[in-house]
C-alpha cells in the first residue's frame, strides 16, 4: 500500500514538473538575437503532418518498449529470475548510459555554453558538469535514504508480524520451537524486502531522469518547423524511445509493483515525449529555442537528467547486476552480459547521429 500510494505521489510530481516547464515557455520568446536556424515558414502545413505522424510513431514505440520487459510474466526467459534476464539489463543499461553520454550530457553542454548566454556567468564556470554532478549526488541521497526509509518500513511491519506469531504461539507446548521457527523466517523476509524496494526505488528515479529529458527533445521537435530536420528526428526518436522503453521496463519488472503501479509507470513514460511535441506545435510560431532563458532552463534540465542517468545507468544497473554472484559464477552469462551492453550502448551511440 504505501508503494502504491508513492508511485501515486511520483507520477503527479513529475506531471507537476512539466506544468512547471510549460509555464517557463512563454518566457522564452524572442530574449535573444541570435539567428535562429531552425525554423522556415515554407513548409509548416508539411512540418505538421510529420510532427503529428512523430506524436503517434513516438507513443507506440515507447509503449512497445516499455511493455516488452513487463510480459516477463509470460514469456520463461524474461523473468526476472531467469539468468538470461541479466543480458536484457545489460543491453538496457548501456542504452540508458550511452542516452545520459552521448545525447543529453552533449546537448546540456552546448546550451549552456551557447553564444546566446552572457559571458558572465555562463562563460566563466562549467555550469554543465556542476549541475550533471549535483543531480548524480542528489540521486544518491535520494537512493540511500528512500531505501533506507522503506528498509524500517518493512522491518517495523515485520517486528508487528513476528510479535503476533509469539502471541498466537504463547500457550502451545513448543513455544520455543515456533517462536524460534518464526524467527528464523523474520530474518529471510526483510532482505529479499530489501532488495525489492530498492529495484522500486531504482525504477522510479530512472523514470525521473528519462522524462526530465524526453518532454526536452518532445518540445524541440514540436517547435522545428524544418521538415528536413524533422524527418530523420522522427526515426531516430522512435528508435530512441524504443531502446530507452526496455530499460526502464526492464526496472519495473524486476521491482514487482502491481499491475495498477506499472501500468501508470509505462503511461507516463509513453506519453511524455508526444506531450512535450504537443507543446512544441502549440508555441511553434513564438518559441526560440535559442533565447537565453530557453537556453538556460532546457540546459539545466537536461544537465541534470544525464547526471541522474549517468548515476542510475553505472551504480544501480551496471554495478549492482555485474557483481552479482549469479553472474559471477556463470561465466556464459557474463561474457553474453558484456556483449549485450556494447551492443545497447552502441545502437544508441549510432541513433546520435541523426537525433
Amino acid at each position: 500500500m504505501m508503494i502504491n500510494f508513492q508511485v501515486s505521489s511520483f507520477s503527479t510530481y513529475i506531471l507537476n514538473l512539466l506544468f512547471l516547464l510549460v509555464l517557463f515557455l512563454p518566457t522564452t520568446y524572442g530574449d535573444c538575437g541570435c539567428t535562429d536556424s531552425g525554423s522556415t515558414q515554407s513548409g509548416n502545413s508539411t512540418a505538421l503532418k510529420y510532427k503529428l505522424g512523430a506524436i503517434a510513431s513516438i507513443l507506440v514505440a515507447s509503449a512497445v518498449g516499455v511493455s516488452i520487459p513487463l510480459l516477463g510474466k509470460k514469456i520463461k526467459a524474461l523473468k526476472p529470475e531467469n539468468d538470461f534476464f541479466f543480458v536484457i539489463k545489460a543491453f538496457a543499461a548501456g542504452v540508458i548510459l550511452a542516452t545520459g553520454f552521448i545525447h543529453v550530457l552533449p546537448d546540456a553542454f552546448s546550451r549552456l555554453t551557447s553564444p546566446c548566454l552572457n559571458q558572465n556567468p555562463w562563460g566563466n564556470f562549467p555550469f554543465t558538469g556542476f549541475f550533471a554532478m549535483l543531480s548524480s549526488i542528489g540521486t544518491l541521497m535520494v537512493d540511500a535514504y528512500a531505501t533506507s526509509y522503506f528498509n524500517r518500513m518493512h522491518l517495523i511491519k515485520q517486528a508487528g508480524a513476528d510479535e503476533e506469531k509469539e502471541d498466537e504461539h504463547e500457550g502451545h507446548l513448543h513455544v520455543h520451537t515456533h517462536a524460534t521457527h518464526g524467527h528464523a523466517h523474520g530474518s529471510v523476509i526483510p532482505s529479499e524486502g530489501t532488495e525489492l524496494t530498492r529495484h522500486r526505488v531504482i525504477a522510479q528515479v530512472l523514470e525521473l531522469g528519462i522524462i526530465f529529458h524526453s518532454v526536452i527533445i518532445g518540445v524541440d521537435l514540436g517547435a522545428n518547423q524544418n521538415v528536413s530536420t524533422i524527418r530523420p528526428l522522427l526515426v531516430a526518436l522512435s528508435f530512441h524511445q524504443f531502446f530507452e522503453g526496455v530499460g526502464l521496463g526492464g526496472c519495473i519488472a524486476q521491482a514487482k509493483f502491481k499491475s495498477k503501479s506499472a501500468a501508470i509507470m509505462s503511461l507516463s513514460f509513453s506519453l511524455t515525449t508526444p506531450l512535450g511535441i504537443a507543446i512544441g506545435i502549440g508555441v511553434a510560431s513564438t518559441y526560440k529555442d535559442n533565447s537565453p532563458t530557453a537556453l538556460i532552463i532546457e540546459g539545466t534540465f537536461n544537465a541534470l537528467a544525464a547526471g541522474i542517468l549517468i548515476y542510475m545507468a553505472l551504480v544501480d544497473l551496471l554495478a549492482a547486476d555485474f557483481m552479482n554472484p549469479r553472474l559471477q559464477k556463470n561465466v556464459k552469462i557474463q561474457l553474453w552480459s558484456n556483449i549485450s551492453l556494447l551492443l545497447g550502448a552502441g545502437f544508441m551511440s549510432l541513433i546520435a547521429k541523426w537525433a
